[in-house]
């Protein structure tokens, strides 16, 4: 069977774990060389050796323009050209933070890494590609920006400006044969998802089960998705077989954004038949 992304380079960002590591191994099976780029020197350096040549590290600030510039001209030095960008990269910020007591710190980092990162990607791969015969943008949204929730007020706010910026560089891009588009996870296993940095060692796994469970309740297929749900829509996109793809935001969350798949019915029915017993 042909490989997907066969001769593309792709530079993946947040690539040292979770969705991101899962991304690179799903690339590099499709046949694409990756320069993988994050701050978690020791993982990312851990998983660039296990795949070898196929892979380039390269530690990146994504908030940083000077150092997204030089990532995208890394690739084009070591691999020769650019041909998919996906920005993956994100913080999730102080989930625990109530707004009104929000100093902006939190807020501006938060802003930083997965709203300012992506437009740097997106714009020093886009002049490579825009003078290569086009390519391929991709960035991670997420579930959350498309409703409204308590708490993560920074996050939800960076996501949502992502799929905005999708559909405003799908047309913007276009003329150059660049492809634009965002995947936005649902609940994932992911370690920022969980915020498990912030977790005790010894309690980790049990908080990580009730937040699980309290997730899986929202989504109708009833499974957690898992990172590489992620890495097969972001080979998908990538690939030819999306040619005629651009300014979508897709949804890989086991239907929680479809609607409130409580059985409202069934529990109002329920009440009413209390009512008339009583």
């Amino acid at each position: 069977m042909p490989k997907q992304l066969e001769g593309k380079v792709a530079v993946i960002t947040g690539a040292a774990r979770g969705m991101g590591e899962a991304s690179v191994r799903r690339f590099v099976e499709e046949g694409a060389r990756v320069v993988m780029a994050d701050v978690l020197d020791e993982e990312a350096k851990a998983l660039a050796a296990e795949l070898g040549d196929a892979v380039l590290y390269r530690r990146t600030d994504v908030s940083q323009s000077e150092q997204v510039e030089a990532l995208v001209a890394a690739a084009v030095s070591h691999f020769g050209t650019v041909d998919v960008m996906f920005s993956n990269a994100g913080v999730m910020g102080d989930p625990q933070k109530d707004f009104l007591a929000e100093d902006f710190t939190s807020f501006e980092r938060t802003i930083g890494i997965n709203l300012l990162g992506p437009m740097l990607g997106a714009h020093f791969a886009a002049k490579h590609m825009a003078q290569n015969g086009g390519g391929c943008i991709l960035t991670t949204a997420s579930s959350s920006a498309l409703y409204g929730g308590h708490s993560i007020v920074p996050y939800r706010a960076s996501k949502a400006g992502i799929i905005g910026m999708t559909k405003a560089l799908a047309i913007d891009l276009g003329r150059y044969g660049i492809r634009v588009n965002s995947i936005s996870p649902g609940p994932t296993r992911t370690p920022m998802t969980l915020a498990m940095d912030d977790l005790p060692e010894d309690h980790a796994e049990a908080f990580i089960d009730v937040a699980m469970e309290s997730m899986r309740s929202r989504m109708p297929l009833g499974r957690l998705g898992l990172p590489e749900d992620i890495a097969n829509a972001a080979v998908f996109l990538a690939s030819d077989q999306a040619a005629q793809i651009t300014g979508v935001d897709l949804p890989v969350d086991g239907g929680e954004t479809a609607g409130n798949c409580e059985n409202t019915l069934e529990k109002m029915q329920a009440r009413f038949l209390e009512l008339m017993q009583a």
